[in-house]
């Protein structure tokens, strides 16, 4: 027997170890990480109810407050439909480019859809830019004037 099998025995013994190793280091690390993330999401999930709570009694408060001067059911329908542009409001602001179609997806190669009126456009504005010296007006006659800009860097330059 060479003495290299022997340690070829231990190389193989060495790395199963450190594998299980690190195995053992990485699933604890996985479990420390989910009971994180599980106690961050209790707490989010506690918030909601709370929230929720608390708008359910405002709703009750705007409800008795209108009742004061009115019938029940007049103020119950005030506060239900205070409660639904308040739903509206907040849909829309969440989805500002909603289209008709629940989006502003249009075809490649398509002009994009004329914005509604009062809407703000999708891109900025241009701002206006005087023609440079030279250019001819659009519409003018005559031939066009060269201008520095528009020479081509990778093009060799001949002069006639």
């Amino acid at each position: 027997m060479k003495p290299l099998d022997h340690l070829e025995h231990l190389d193989k013994h060495l790395v199963d170890e450190l594998a299980q190793v690190a195995r053992e280091t990485v699933r604890d690390e996985l479990r420390r990480q989910t009971r994180e993330r599980r106690r961050t999401a209790l707490l989010y999930a506690a918030s909601g109810a709370a929230a929720l709570y608390a708008g359910a009694a405002l709703a009750l408060a705007v409800g008795l407050a209108l009742a004061l001067g009115l019938p029940g059911w007049a103020a119950a329908l005030i506060t239900a439909a205070i409660l639904g542009a308040a739903a509206y409001a907040l849909r829309s602001a969440a989805r500002p480019s909603a289209g008709p179609r629940g989006g502003a997806e249009h075809a490649v190669g398509t002009a994009p859809a004329a914005p509604e009126p009062g809407a703000a456009p999708p891109y900025p504005p241009m701002p206006p830019v005087a023609p440079a010296a030279g250019t001819p007006e659009p519409g003018a006659a005559g031939p066009a004037v060269p201008r520095p800009d528009d020479a081509d860097p990778a093009s060799p330059h001949h002069r006639a």
